[in-house]
């Protein structure tokens, strides 16, 4: 279950750290949002863009995909793999992920194509198939499934621990011992590389001060006012909440995701069929900007999406999620 939220506890260390004025935000804890955790079996990503997952594997000869492999790499629970699975009744796949509870999920929704499907529990950044594929998918990000439970501590939504582990069975680094081991100026440095974030010497500034005060945060809760604060009031307004970039920074840093979608984008073309695709989806702009400069310089594909494909409206009015989602989708050339 997830941690519930002391209020009086939040708000007495609020004081400690910043005093009892400030924004209203910051004393008004009992206004923060709380979402009920997700159990395996309630484990449901809605997967994003869909139709152009679909559509690419269009593109490819219909002689490949009669006894094809499709290698999606971030299985999720499965769902864009269930769909390309019942188009192509000739479709074999190989799904990888890190999250024992995510792979639960996949095994129960795609229990219907039986001996078709392999699961495996592992880092795309380290698999290599056995055999070539006709199409590699992956879809990049914390999935809504995961940020529906409060221990994973992916949400500033919802109080949970500073974890932010994809796989929490490895025994890695935290956000919270991040924070806790980076001297202000590496922690700004990494706020600012890799969330973007304009105010990322502020921020870092007030993490490493109320560490060295109150001591470990709280909670996700605690830690995502924290960051609030720094941003002047007129910074505060808008779709994005302002401890979007920084979680996004953290997350990406405790996962070591850039590298790990940097070796990804040096190896699956060579994990497919000549003719075969590669498809990804990214959902900020650093990955977006890899995948681009990937597609355009390795002379073994050949770009079909010169842009990246957005969600259309009516999409993102029922899948927020799919708001920030880009789709890009390259071919394995015949002759290199």
């Amino acid at each position: 279950m997830g941690a519930e939220v002391d209020h009086h506890r939040l708000r007495a260390r609020f004081q400690l750290r910043h005093g009892n004025g400030g924004p209203k935000h910051l004393r008004d804890l009992s206004e923060v949002p709380m979402l009920k955790p997700t159990a395996v079996e309630n484990f449901r990503h809605e997967p994003v863009l869909l139709g152009a997952v679909h559509a690419a594997a269009g593109t490819i000869p219909p002689s490949l995909l009669a006894d094809g492999l499709l290698v999606d790499v971030t299985l999720g629970s499965g769902g864009h793999s269930a769909c390309l699975l019942q188009t192509y009744p000739g479709l074999r796949l190989i799904g990888l992920d890190q999250d024992g509870t995510a792979r639960a999920a996949a095994e129960k929704r795609l229990a219907p194509f039986q001996d078709r499907v392999r699961i495996v529990a592992s880092n795309f950044a380290i698999y290599h198939p056995v055999e070539q594929a006709v199409m590699v998918l992956a879809d990049l990000g914390v999935s809504s499934a995961q940020l529906d439970v409060a221990s994973r501590g992916f949400s500033f939504r919802k109080n949970g621990p500073l974890d932010m582990r994809m796989d929490q069975q490895s025994g890695g680094e935290t956000a919270a011992s991040l924070i806790q081991r980076l001297d202000e100026t590496s922690l700004a440095n990494l706020i600012y590389a890799f969330g973007e974030e304009k105010f990322s010497r502020r921020i870092a500034r007030r993490i490493k001060s109320d560490l060295s005060i109150a001591g470990p945060y709280s909670g996700t809760v605690e830690f995502a006012h924290a960051i609030v604060s720094c941003f002047p009031p007129s910074a505060r307004r808008g779709r994005t909440h302002p401890a979007t970039r920084t979680f996004q920074a953290l997350r990406i840093a405790v996962n070591s995701e850039l590298s790990a979608l940097e070796s990804l984008l040096r190896h699956a073309p060579g994990w497919l069929q000549p003719q075969g695709v590669i498809g990804i989806i990214s959902f900020h702009s650093l990955e977006d900007r890899l995948v681009k400069r990937a597609f355009l310089e390795d002379l073994r594909l050949e770009p079909i999406t010169r842009k990246p494909v957005r969600a259309d409206p009516e999409e993102q009015v029922k899948n927020p999620r799919s708001r920030s989602a880009r789709w890009r989708l390259a071919k394995r050339r015949l002759f290199l």
